[in-house]
């Protein structure tokens, strides 16, 4: 029970139905609900997040959904006020709300470019401001932002993808540094190649399944529940002193 007593918003969490694969949100949401803490689902996929919550309470657990664009400043507004109503002040934010974009330089349309720009960084904005001034009533909080090993280095396509995580990376560490004084710790956690449902045909295919494990040092493809550890590290009390930090989980592969 890491988590015992706490609230938390997770984005992108639609994608947590049991028996499917799932995404790092949804994922994360289920093990926070079993470390103790009431969870708010958002996502813009209305129909998997319902289905998914209401899994989740047929467990037991206390949770919601709530639809959810995140780089939507009213949205921000409506779902932080709403979780304050349901179940009170957060204290914890999982921006991890996102999607990709396979293009290189030449082939990225400038539609595509702000697309990712959007949700990968100025949602982690929006959110981040949103939450912040409850957080710093409250005491304490901590924000958490799923950004990607794509966010410290480079690779031959996704290349507004590239920009947008490696833009919540150092977005993180500025938020920490302003935060730091009032309690609130901002981190960022680095997922390397996992099966998730935005990924898993694109990994099926052999020859790119063959190159991703090649790059990987402990040679083989992570999933959802390698990534969602870090998180809840990063959510809970124990990681009390770490803030303005990266958690790299990716098998190896920027080691080299």
């Amino acid at each position: 029970m890491r988590l015992k007593g706490k609230v938390a918003i997770i984005t992108g969490a639609a994608t947590g139905l049991q028996g499917s694969v799932m995404g790092f949100g949804g994922a994360a949401a289920w093990r926070f609900l079993r470390e103790g803490a009431k969870v708010v689902v958002t996502d813009i996929d209305s129909d998997s997040g319902q289905a998914t919550v209401s899994q989740m309470k047929t467990s037991g657990f206390d949770a919601e959904f709530m639809y959810h664009d995140v780089t939507n400043s009213s949205d921000w507004e409506r779902v932080v006020a709403d979780t304050i109503s349901i179940f009170g002040v957060p204290d914890v934010l999982v921006n991890n709300a996102g999607n990709s974009a396979r293009f290189n330089v030449e082939e990225t349309s400038e539609e595509a470019w702000k697309q990712q720009i959007d949700v990968h960084a100025k949602a982690v904005f929006l959110g981040s401001r949103e939450v912040i001034p409850s957080m710093r009533m409250k005491g304490a909080g901590s924000i958490v932002n799923v950004s990607s090993i794509y966010g410290l280095v480079g690779s031959p396509t996704v290349t507004a993808y590239h920009a947008g995580k490696g833009a919540s990376r150092i977005l993180t560490k500025s938020i920490a540094v302003q935060y730091a004084k009032d309690n609130i710790r901002v981190n960022s956690v680095h997922p390397g190649y996992a099966v998730t449902p935005l990924t898993n045909n694109f990994f099926e295919e052999s020859e790119q399944r063959k190159w991703l494990i090649d790059r990987i040092p402990v040679g083989r493809i992570g999933s959802a529940f390698d990534i969602v550890p870090a998180i809840v590290f990063l959510a809970s009390d124990e990681s009390s002193f770490i803030t303005g930090s990266e958690i790299v989980v990716d098998g190896g592969v920027v080691a080299k």
